[in-house]
């Protein structure tokens, strides 16, 4: 990695939850600043009303840009020397393919970055991500892993399952399951493995600037069923939710219909398929390899995400 005293980063997607506590992290710190890449001007709005130091504010530079133009994105490259690459969606809709999303926006990036000074590539991407897989975002997410990881610029690529944090939609609908006294859902001893948001954003920083490179698995320091997070994001809320599950196969009949019935259906079979996956990894190679000691306890997520 770069040896200069100051550390310019690309951050595309950046309008997120992740993205913007990542944008944070790095511009309140002192010898790093921001490209922060979005595509809307929208988008644009919500990162520049976000509340920075004024040593920090000038540390952040926005760019509205098409994800698919190369151009564009090697110009915004320029002087930076780590990228982080957070588009994605799970949600497929009629105007945003999982390959326009996924990846033509990973080939339109790594052609980008080629020739810039830019030392290294994080992307970020999903636990069960692989180019064989059934499920469509899934096998998506995992092509644009290996065009990631082909490219001219060394890459790490970081596979997180379910992030909770402060202001993110996972963490309120987590929230809003357990604070009801009785509540559904598809397939009730599904595993997840929930990952604090912090320590997803501690984990880009440290694979940006230890340079690290390849496919690392992080997952979050538990492993239960969606039923007993339920019931522990209750004990926090100090409520006692009851949840009952119901049949995965039930929610994708009911998704095949709204896809058909619908053009932009709330919910769809590839989508429930990836909330459905058994997140179930072992994270010591992956942080061995950022050199991270320990990750943020469950109870201490929860209640960061849910209070």
């Amino acid at each position: 990695m770069s040896t200069s005293s100051e550390q310019k980063w690309l951050i595309t997607g950046a309008n997120g939850n992740l993205g913007k506590r990542l944008i944070r992290m790095l511009a309140e710190s002192k010898g790093h600043s921001v490209v922060a890449v979005v595509r809307s001007q929208r988008a644009r709005q919500q990162i520049e009303a976000m509340t920075l130091s004024d040593s920090a504010a000038p540390r952040l530079m926005v760019e509205v840009l098409d994800y698919s133009d190369v151009g564009a994105l090697h110009r915004a490259a320029r002087g930076c020397t780590a990228a982080v690459h957070l588009v994605g969606i799970l949600k497929a809709t009629a105007n945003a393919s999982y390959e326009e999303a996924h990846e033509v926006s990973c080939r339109a990036l790594t052609d980008a970055l080629a020739g810039t000074s830019v030392e290294h590539l994080t992307y970020l991407s999903i636990v069960g991500s692989r180019a064989d897989a059934a499920n469509a975002c899934l096998a998506s997410k995992g092509r644009a892993e290996q065009i990631c990881l082909a490219g001219s610029v060394p890459c790490c690529v970081l596979r997180v399952p379910m992030v909770i944090g402060e202001g993110d939609y996972a963490s309120f609908a987590l929230g809003k399951r357990a604070s009801k006294p009785v509540s559904f859902s598809f397939r009730s001893a599904s595993l997840e493995q929930p990952i604090y948001a912090g320590d997803v954003v501690q984990a880009i920083y440290q694979a940006g600037t230890t340079g690290v490179e390849g496919e690392l698995n992080l997952g979050g320091p538990e492993i239960l069923t969606r039923k007993a997070l339920t019931r522990r994001a209750g004990t926090i809320m100090n409520a006692s939710p009851t949840l009952i599950s119901l049949p995965l196969w039930l929610g994708l009949g009911m998704a095949g219909l709204m896809e058909a019935m619908l053009g932009n259906p709330p919910v769809t079979r590839a989508m429930l398929e990836v909330l459905d996956h058994d997140d179930q990894v072992d994270a010591h190679a992956a942080l061995d390899a950022l050199q991270i000691d320990a990750l943020t306890p469950l109870d201490d997520a929860l209640r960061a995400a849910l209070d």
